[in-house]
């Protein structure tokens, strides 16, 4: 069998299974091809495995919606954080020079880039949208090095299936799959719109990840880990905002999806009650 055609039968298989409201049954499917998510299990498991295999069969290649400059917001919003901590405090009054990203994990040779050297390697500009679970959205140019570029550099390891990647923010961290690491538009942001990227937003280093929600793209990064395992981190769920409730994978269905639609799934993929989750 071709791989379309196997590809073309695994997603009729999905669809019919969600169909017939056999969660279970599109569970056993997605399994079969690696398409469980690290939160996969528990009350709300075969729901996080259907949309996340869903998306990568329909998506993977997908990219998100890029705006014209004219579109940008006149005023983005800058959601709250808490306050800076010391250290990153003296980063800052130092102009973020010593500011250190480090790569490690299943890459052939780890490495530490200070942000000189990341406006170093080859750089990509988008006008994207960032959409928040709580309603709210703007849109933003972001510029910086596409997280692809830095894996390239450190020599990423075949086996790895995830990239984690840590905030200087007390237990914030995040992951993603190869697919999204390795997509042109995720990108270890330092600028935006023509400016370096302003603390309120993430500076001075975000990873941006226009195709997922907002609360994927990550603040104040400092370190990136290439792993094949995902339960060593954390409760196992796959990032700090899954252990607390929120969903692991937070795509958004499509990038021609209206204002509207995209509102209403930013509400849908809020936060779960973490009771639900299995300790």
């Amino acid at each position: 069998m071709s791989a379309m055609s196997r590809r073309k039968l695994l997603k009729g298989g999905l669809v019919a299974a969600a169909g017939l409201s056999g969660l279970a049954l599109a569970d056993r499917i997605a399994a079969r091809y690696g398409l469980i998510p690290p939160d996969g299990g528990g009350v709300f498991g075969p729901g996080e495995t259907l949309t996340y295999a869903s998306q990568r069969l329909l998506t993977r290649h997908s990219l998100a919606r890029e705006f014209s400059r004219g579109q940008i917001s006149k005023a983005p919003f800058a959601n709250a954080v808490a306050p800076p901590i010391d250290a990153f405090k003296r980063l800052q009054a130092d102009g973020f020079r010593d500011w250190k990203l480090s790569v490690d994990g299943l890459v052939a040779r780890p490495m530490s880039f200070s942000l000189d050297d990341l406006k170093h390697l080859p750089s990509r500009s988008q006008i994207t949208q960032v959409i928040c679970e709580e309603g709210w959205s703007y849109i933003a140019e972001w510029i910086g090095t596409p997280l692809v570029e830095i894996l390239n550099v450190a020599g990423l390891l075949p086996h790895a299936r995830y990239v984690v990647y840590v905030s200087m923010e007390p237990d914030t961290w995040e992951s993603i799959d190869m697919n999204d690491a390795l997509h042109p538009q995720t990108l270890v942001t330092y600028a935006m719109n023509d400016g370096d990227l302003p603390v309120g937003f993430g500076g001075p280093l975000r990873l941006r990840l226009p195709r997922q929600l907002g609360y994927k793209s990550v603040k104040y990064i400092t370190r990136v880990t290439a792993t094949d395992d995902l339960k060593r981190f954390g409760n196992g769920f796959g990032s700090a905002a899954a252990d607390a409730g929120y969903a692991w994978y937070a795509g958004i269905r499509h990038p021609r999806t209206s204002n509207k639609l995209l509102t209403a799934a930013c509400r849908d993929r809020g936060r779960r009650d973490r009771m639900s989750r299995p300790a």
